[in-house]
């Protein structure tokens, strides 16, 4: 049997937080369940809930830290030691505030551009050689904080491309679990929303 990758959305809990562009990455997973049918359920003894599904034969796991994104690291390691699941097999969603809104980029390892939970998740894992699948939530208008910025619900105007981008994002993990990153890079990378 093919061995299992653990598919993580980054994000913070609670309904407060539910529509905001620092869970993005929280969203995919969401799609992903409702697409393959998973309910997320408790972990027990760790702060995440998870389900079981398949891509094609590949097994699938799909979690969701039930910590604030800036603690999320070491639930996400906890679970992917626990089912035996190395870092390259682990692919984190999450926002990125520097790629533009609507822009998503599929990559292996690198740095963290400042990014908490990947912060979070490098430690924890004790490298930085996992997978992500990016989604751009763009820069801040003016001088307002990132911070506040990405706790934010989308605008109404940016709704049907979220939808669009999350739909893409969780294409885009089927299709590395199934294609390899080459092949999905070429496929999902792109630069911005769709041109009104």
């Amino acid at each position: 049997m093919a061995d299992a990758w653990l598919v993580a959305g980054l994000g913070n809990p609670g309904d407060r937080y539910a529509g905001t562009r620092h869970n993005a990455g929280a969203m995919v997973v969401e799609r992903l369940c409702e697409r393959l049918q998973v309910r997320l359920r408790k972990v027990r003894f760790l702060a995440i809930t998870a389900g079981e599904a398949k891509a094609g034969d590949v097994p699938v796991l799909l979690a969701v830290p039930a910590t604030f994104m800036n603690v999320s690291g070491p639930p996400i390691a906890s679970f992917a030691r626990k089912r035996s699941i190395s870092a390259e097999r682990v692919i984190a969603c999450h926002d990125e505030i520097d790629l533009p809104f609507g822009a998503l980029r599929v990559k292996r390892g690198g740095g963290t551009a400042g990014h908490h939970g990947l912060d979070s998740l490098v430690e924890a894992l004790r490298t930085d050689d996992f997978f992500r699948v990016r989604l751009g939530v763009g820069r801040p208008p003016g001088r307002q904080d990132p911070v506040g910025f990405v706790l934010q619900p989308f605008a109404k105007r940016e709704r049907e491309d979220v939808e669009v981008l999350v739909e893409d994002a969780a294409d885009a993990v089927l299709s590395l679990v199934t294609d390899g990153l080459a092949i999905t890079q070429s496929r999902y990378n792109r630069a911005g929303a769709r041109e009104e």
